[in-house]
């Protein structure tokens, strides 16, 4: 295993003090960038979706619970594709999407920045009701089977039923980056997405996709803190300690009640 340099306290903190400059700049780029992401303009939901929750049919506005802001984590599902191609959902979530929603905290900080949050998933409601039951979850989940939600907030990809986009690349954009679009690529993908409501005006102002869901935090952030990292294969130093990985995608990540 490839360790960290032994040294003396004194080099130690030379060595930190040189690395807080650049914490401290990516700090400021953040912040900077967290600024553009607020200014960016926004698009009016126009289309009436319609969830099923615990209190039953449930509208995207009823969503906001009253409040100015709503989030919406697009909590991926877990499926098996029958001979006939028609897709049968299996009675637990995605285990990626899983251990990310284990770090989704006490949601009264949001609500009291006039912030609601969710969980939404194409699965229909008596799948998630159970699951999220098992898992100990308290935050709001609700299944968006049956609507065009997943599809129009590209979280569901399906070139048979919208144009994929996929983190915001069309077939072609990902083909000329060596990302070949097949049927095999069909189903759900992570997303997070940011609505707020002006009266009963409601728009959407933002999502991302893929890495960008990191910027939550939980607990990829707290090993990027550690001298092992998250352990997995990108990662440098080389040879640190990519054998106890267990990222997104991996047989090796269960459900927190698996291990």
């Amino acid at each position: 295993m490839n360790l960290p340099k032994v040294v003396r306290r004194e080099e130690w903190l030379d060595a930190r003090k040189e690395l807080l400059t650049r914490e401290k700049a990516l700090t400021k780029a953040r912040d900077e960038l967290a600024a553009a992401r607020r200014s960016l303009p926004m698009v009016p939901v126009e289309k009436e979706y319609v969830f099923d929750g615990p209190g039953g049919p449930t509208t995207l506005l009823d969503l906001f619970d009253g409040r100015r802001q709503l989030i919406v984590d697009h909590l991926m599902w877990a499926y098996d594709v029958d001979e006939d191609g028609n897709e049968v959902p299996r009675d637990t979530g995605c285990p990626s999407c899983s251990a990310h929603a284990d770090n989704i905290g006490h949601l009264v900080h949001l609500h009291q920045r006039d912030t609601s949050f969710v969980a939404v998933s194409r699965a229909p409601f008596a799948k998630i009701a159970p699951f999220r039951e098992r898992m100990g979850w308290t935050f709001p989940w609700y299944s968006s089977h049956g609507s065009d939600f997943n599809h129009d907030y590209h979280v569901t990809l399906d070139e048979r039923v919208r144009p994929v986009l996929l983190n915001y690349r069309t077939v072609d954009e990902l083909a000329a980056q060596g990302f070949e679009w097949s049927p095999a690529r069909r189903g759900d993908y992570p997303g997070m997405s940011a609505f707020l409501r002006d009266g009963d005006r409601v728009f959407h102002t933002y999502s991302t996709f893929a890495r960008g869901l990191e910027q939550v935090g939980g607990t990829l952030y707290y090993l990027d803190m550690t001298a092992l990292g998250r352990q997995e294969p990108w990662e440098k130093p080389e040879g640190r300690a990519t054998a106890f990985g267990v990222q997104a995608g991996s047989p090796d990540l269960r459900f927190h009640d698996e291990y």
